[in-house]
């Protein structure tokens, strides 16, 4: 095998010109599909992280119903004392969990004693909301980062349209489940910056601040977000909390839980989708150019070489170490340019890298795109061009050891 490899290579470079041709092509494709598959996958990891750590956490827990009518905020829908209380023992078992947080949400009307509108106000106890969106407390562009009984988290398009300010003191006024209204006031403790664009309406207020407006006397949730410790946990974990919350309640209990992954709650996972079919796309255009490359070298090297094919078989080389020369060609020409690809590739990363470039998402500014190189992108981006390059080499070198050596050697 060593000496079929010497040979191999030598043959190889006996046509520099076509060798690195060719070679450069392959190269060109895996840098291309290196730096595209590192740059969007780094973009789709830090927009899911966005919207998971400032908002919506890894997982969510509602009561059977609830995310359908999610557009009313429906009070009639809240999961119960009860039922969140097994709920509660439930996650503090589970080793998957890094933190959780129950939310009470409800819609109302603001008030600066000068003007109205309607809001959209999550009650939230702040030292485990922080835990599971840590992302959070980054969003407050005015303001202080801890939120206290009598507080308020304002959203920046209400801080801007409504001129309330930090330190002001506003209303909020809401409707509970037996239709009664009721009020209270609150200290504007900071702005928050939105995390879905211009239109975003949500603001925080303490959990217990939640349950004296709507009147609640024990504590009612309408969702529990989740953050786990191991992101790429987030399907296992989801099917596997699909299953333990049928037992909340017990068989018999006529209310039922569901459980839902960021992925069902936000709609930029159809983006996310659509980067990953992309990202398919392009790993078949890699195919195809190493494929047609090594193809088109292999067999004009059978063409031109058809006379020495003849010598060597005529001098009793078997056919197999005669197809496992030409093999063994593409073989190295794969190698060769996944070897280049890979390097040049990962210095193009390093200089995306230098280079800080910052974008927008949403409301949030001066977002700094950092590519990381998965390892596993780069083994299987490597595995597929030299397998490829063996596969493309495969009916070329048949052809070649197949030739009769009386036949060959009379080609002109």
């Amino acid at each position: 095998m060593g000496n079929l490899f010497k040979i191999a290579v030598r043959n190889l470079w006996r046509y520099k010109r076509r060798t690195l041709l060719t070679a450069s092509l392959i190269t060109m494709g895996v840098i291309f599909v290196l730096v595209f598959i590192s740059v969007s996958g780094s973009f789709k990891n830090m927009m899911v992280g966005q919207i998971t750590d400032s908002m919506l956490g890894h997982v969510q827990v509602h009561r059977q119903g609830y995310v359908a009518s999610i557009d009313n905020l429906p009070l009639n829908l809240n999961i119960k004392g009860q039922g969140f209380r097994q709920l509660e023992a439930l996650l503090k078992q589970q080793p998957e969990v890094a933190a959780y947080s129950p939310r009470l949400k409800f819609g109302g009307l603001f008030s600066t004693f000068v003007e109205t509108t309607n809001i959209r106000l999550n009650g939230i106890y702040p030292e485990q909301e922080f835990k599971t969106v840590p992302l959070l407390p980054g969003r407050v562009s005015q303001g202080k980062r801890t939120l206290e009984r009598g507080e308020i988290y304002l959203p920046d398009l209400l801080h801007k349209g409504m001129g309330a300010k930090v330190g002001d003191t506003v209303v909020i006024v809401a409707t509970n489940q037996d239709g009664s209204v009721n009020g209270k006031q609150f200290k504007v403790a900071g702005v928050l910056e939105s995390a879905t664009g211009p239109g975003g309406r949500d603001g925080y207020v303490h959990i217990e601040d939640a349950m004296e407006i709507l009147r609640l006397e024990e504590l009612e949730v309408s969702e529990v977000a989740i953050r786990l410790k191991d992101f790429d946990q987030l399907h296992p974990f989801t099917a596997k909390m699909e299953r333990l919350v049928k037992s909340i309640g017990g068989p018999k209990s006529p209310v039922r839980y569901e459980v839902h992954s960021w992925e069902k709650l936000s709609p930029f996972f159809n983006i996310a989708k659509m980067i990953n079919l992309l990202t398919f796309f392009i790993k078949l255009m890699l195919i195809a150019i190493v494929l047609i490359s090594i193809m088109n070298v292999m067999i004009m090297a059978v063409y031109e070489r058809i006379r020495e094919i003849g010598t060597i078989a005529a001098i009793g080389t078997l056919p197999g170490k005669i197809l496992s020369m030409f093999v063994l060609e593409g073989f190295c020409l794969g190698v060769l340019g996944t070897v280049v690809g890979n390097l040049v590739g990962g210095i193009i990363l390093y200089i995306v890298n230098l280079s800080r470039i910052s974008f927008e998402f949403g409301q949030q500014k001066g977002l700094i795109l950092f590519v990381q190189f998965n390892p596993r992108d780069l083994i299987v981006i490597s595995l597929i061009v030299i397998l490829v390059s063996v596969l493309a080499s495969l009916q070329p070198a048949f052809k070649a050891s197949r030739m009769e050596p009386i036949q060959a050697l009379r080609h002109v």
